[in-house]
Parts: C-alpha cells; structure tokens; sequence
C-alpha cells in the first residue's frame, strides 16, 4: 500500500476516532509521556491493506477505533460450586470486587442434562460447577442480582436451551423486561462431538435447538448472544493454536449456514454469534491468533455468505487463560502464567476475559484466590498502559508473520473440512469430520507431538520438567461437602413433592408434540420450566423422542 492510501486510511479512522465516545482517563506513560492512541507507519508499507486501522475492515487490530480507550474489556470471571445458594455469594462477592459481568459454571451432572437425585450424579453434584435442577435454583442463583441490568454468560452446551428458558422464567419472576436481556449462551454442540463429549442427541435435534434459540432471540432477546462458538475446549484437548481457529471459525460458519437455512438475514443474526477463545502460553502466538481471527472471519463472512453491514462482520470474543497450561506442582507458578495469558489476550483486542486462579489444577478456586485471578484483570487494566494503544504490536515484523502464517494454516484446514462433505459445505464436513473421527484424531495427533516434547525435554514446564527444586508448602483447597449433595437431593425432593404435577406432565407432553413438528420449541420449554419441570424431565422426555448419540468406535 502506498503512502497516499495509509495517509488516507488515516484519516478515515481520525474521524472515525473524534466521533467516538472515550474514556476519562489518563492516556499517559507511567512517566507521564503522552501516547497516540494508535500507530502505523509513517511512509508506504507492503500489504498494509492486510493490517488496515483499528475499527476497519478487516479489523486486524480490532473492532473499535478507540481500542480500549473507548471502553476496557469485560472482566467476566467464570464461576460455580456447591449450590445455587453458595455460587449467589460467591457471584456478588466477583461484583462487589469490579468484575462486570457473570460467567456461570455448571456441575457434571446438569452439563449432561441429568437431576441431581440421578442415579449418574451421585458423587458429582455441585463438584465441578453449580447445580442446577429446575428454575428454582435459578431463583436463589441470581437472588439479589439483577438480571435486566448484569450480562450472564452460561457455558453449557448440551442441555443449554432448556437451562436457558430456565434463566428466562427466573427473569421473569424479577420482573424483568426479557427484551432487555443481554449475555451469553455456549450452545456450541459441535465443540463438543469434536473436543468436550458432552452432547445429549444426535447432531440434527441439537441443530434443530440451537436454530428456534437463534431464531427466537433475535425475534425476542436481540441483545442476547445465542452461541458462543467455542475454541477454548478444542485448544484445551491438545490441539495448536492454527487449529483451535480453523475448527472453531469452521463451526461458526457451519453455524452461519444453519441460520441462514432458516430463512435469517445474516445481517441480523450474525452480530448474535460470538466467539470463545483460549489464551495459551506462547506469548505472540497467541496474540497473532487473535488477530488472524477478526480478519478471517470479516473476508467469509463478507465474500462467502454476504454480509453488508459492518457488525456482521465483527468478531467479538471472549477469552480465558489456559487451564491446561496449569500445574500441580508449584502451584503458585500458576499466577506468573495466568497474568501473562491474559496480556496476550488483551494485546489480542479480547472482549471480555476470565482469568484462571492457581489452585485450579487441585480444586475449585478459594475466595482468596479467585480474588488473586480478579486483581490480575485489574493490574493489567489499572496499571501497565496496555489500555492506552490500540493493537501496540500491529506492524510488528515477528507478529505480522505469525498472524499471516496462522491464517494461512486456517485456510488450508477450512479447505480440508469442505472436502469431507458430499456438497462442499462447511456444515456437511463438520458432521462427516465428527462421524469419521477426523478431528479427534487430529488433535490426539497434536497433543502426542507436544508431549512427545515434554518428554524428551524440548518443550520446558517449570516445576514439572525444569527447574523441579521448591521451598512451596502444600495449599490449603476448597472441598465440597458432600452435604451439598444431600442438601440438593433433598430440596429437589421437595419441590417436586410441591409442584403442580399435572401442570409439569401436560407441559412435558406439549414439548414432545412440538418436537414432532417443525414449530419452534422455545415457547413450549418455557411453559415446562415454568412448571417447574426439571432439567432431566425436560431432557429425557426429549431423548425419548429423538434417541441419544452414541460415538463410533474407534481403533
């Protein structure tokens, strides 16, 4: 590109820039040195058109003309143990402490659409996330919390419709204006027959809810996000970081083509899907796949499925530290490498971002050090200046290429998972890919390579195979009772005893019916949470009608 289109580039995102609305904050170094709030070069510069201007197409370097200083991302910190009634403080504690919004995590038994009092939950309940069986304990999660005012983000996959109505009627009950709903849903089913393994029905059922979810909010909810397609899973099985973006832009435009198989104008249902991403611990590989990330999926989603407006062309994404990169031993190292995923992230353009605690690999986070995870976010947005600069490492010659190379990567798997169907869809070569195996081999693939690495000692872990030696006393971690189960059980007991029991059969009944026809479930599973039917009754009424999967075997 030469000199007279980047002047001219320039002043385009100036205007843009003066128009915006900015923080009132001190855009100033540590020292006191005034920072522009972006940087390009000052003459031409080859493929620039490639790198283009913060809040430009491609958006490279990111969605905004502002970057941060129009608003900082979201601090979303994931949580949830024990009961609804112990998640509820532990949610008011993250808001009371500056975090902006809630991520909810959900116990075993309720990510697999199963009740508590489940002969499968026994021994889960409550252990990996919160419980959740009816709208009830929706009631007591989101007790003191207002929902028409806080954004929710619920990663949950299988069951995900049913626990979204769920959080509905409990909005409801506030007295909330749905409309007004914005937040989150994972919904994403396809991450989970290719990394996560926890589906309920065959792919076409949980297709067929995932579209009445995306037609219904955007007729309904259209602030609230119905799919929050995820990498984080894929990258946290033993993928690279070029195929955690492959697979999951993959999914997301498999997810385009379903709304627009509705009839959707993707202009209008687009901006509805948002993105899931992990922040590892290669520093710049990282960041350059962030970037790679908004560019693809402006070009596809431009050039192959016609969008026009400039919010379809957004990717908005959410972001969390690497779990897997955590270790057991030396646990407080965990910190150091938290800290530095989440700079990756944010000099990535992340949107929102949950930071892992160091205790994560024994348990689930202590108060003491999910505040250590929270302060983290705040250190980095309070005080290092990453705020201060749109995209600061755009025009970086290491990082330009490693974002060029990641893409690259990317389009060579996009063309490899069209191949795998009969009619050059992308949505046809996920489901052959998943049927076949092709991605799980080729993450197991990935992740024997990196261990392969470990162990000859190419790849350093400290702690594990470097620099071993340690004074650390052992840590104090948070257990669940097993009472919490008991408790749960027992409530569960009760309110079932207390319900209307015709009401929750004949609700139950309707969404069967429903299912047999092409009319869209949502209205029908919100009269059964209403009901107070529970997640297992909804869930299993509906394998009855439309069976389980089952992954093929494989040798």
């Amino acid at each position: 590109m030469d000199e007279a289109d980047i002047a001219a580039g320039r002043e385009r995102w100036q205007q843009r820039y003066d128009a915006a609305r900015k923080r009132d904050a001190d855009f100033t170094t540590l020292s006191g040195m005034p920072v522009e709030p972006v940087y390009g070069p000052r003459g031409g510069y080859d493929g620039f058109e490639r790198i283009g201007w913060p809040g430009e197409y491609p958006y490279t370097r990111g969605l905004y003309p502002t970057g941060y200083r129009g608003r900082t991302w979201t601090i979303r910190q994931f949580a949830g143990f024990g009961n609804a009634r112990q998640t509820n403080e532990r949610y008011k504690m993250i808001l009371a402490a500056g975090g902006g919004g809630l991520s909810v995590a959900f116990d075993m038994p309720t990510l697999m659409g199963r009740d508590s009092d489940e002969p499968q939950s026994l021994g889960e309940v409550g252990h990996c996330g919160v419980a959740i069986d009816s709208a009830a304990d929706m009631d007591v999660l989101f007790d003191g919390i207002n929902l028409a005012d806080v954004t929710t983000s619920m990663t949950i996959s299988g069951p995900a419709v049913p626990v979204f109505v769920m959080y509905l009627v409990a909005a409801e009950r506030q007295g909330a204006d749905l409309s007004r709903l914005d937040g989150t849903l994972q919904t994403d089913i396809f991450k989970e027959y290719i990394a996560q393994k926890e589906w309920l029905f065959p792919p076409d059922p949980h297709l067929r809810l995932i579209g009445d979810l995306m037609e219904y909010c955007a007729a309904e909810i259209p602030r609230y996000k119905p799919l929050s397609v995820s990498g984080y899973h894929i990258r946290e099985a033993g993928s690279t970081a070029a195929q955690e973006l492959a697979y999951t832009l993959a999914d997301g435009f498999g997810y385009v083509e379903l709304g627009l198989s509705r009839g959707l104008d993707v202009n209008r249902f687009a901006p509805g899907l948002s993105f899931f991403f992990d922040a590892h611990i290669d520093f710049f590989e990282e960041i350059a796949k962030f970037r790679a990330a908004r560019r693809i999926w402006a070009r596809h989603l431009r050039d192959d499925y016609g969008a026009t407006s400039e919010k379809a062309l957004w990717l908005k994404f959410h972001t969390q530290t690497a779990g897997v990169s955590l270790t057991a031993q030396q646990p407080v190292n965990n910190v150091v490498r938290t800290a530095v995923e989440a700079l990756a992230a944010v000099l990535g353009g992340t949107n929102s971002l949950h930071t892992n605690a160091l205790d994560e690999t024994l348990a689930l986070p202590t108060d003491e050090s999910a505040e250590i995870a929270l302060r983290t976010q705040q250190v980095l947005m309070e005080e290092t200046g990453v705020v201060n600069v749109a995209d600061p490492l755009g025009g970086s010659w290491y990082l330009e290429e490693l974002t060029d190379r990641i893409e690259a990567e990317a389009e060579e798997i996009f063309t490899q998972i069209r191949s795998l169907g009969e009619d050059g869809s992308m949505t046809a070569g996920i489901l052959r890919g998943i049927e076949d195996g092709w991605f799980t081999a080729n993450i197991a693939e990935a992740a024997f390579v990196y261990q392969q690495a470990l162990e000859k000692g190419d790849k350093k872990i400290v702690g594990v195979n470097a620099h071993t030696g340690t004074v650390a006393k052992e840590l104090e971690i948070l257990r669940v009772s097993h009472e919490v189960e008991v408790e749960q059980r027992r409530e569960l007991s009760a309110r079932k005893g207390n319900r209307d029991g015709v009401r929750v059969e004949a609700a139950l009944q309707a969404l069967v019916q429903a299912a047999r026809t092409e009319e869209n479930l949502i209205v029908p599973m919100l009269e059964a949470a209403r009901a107070e039917a529970t997640l297992g009754e909804i869930c299993g009424a509906l394998k009855q009608e439309w069976g389980i999967y089952r992954e093929p075997a494989r040798f």
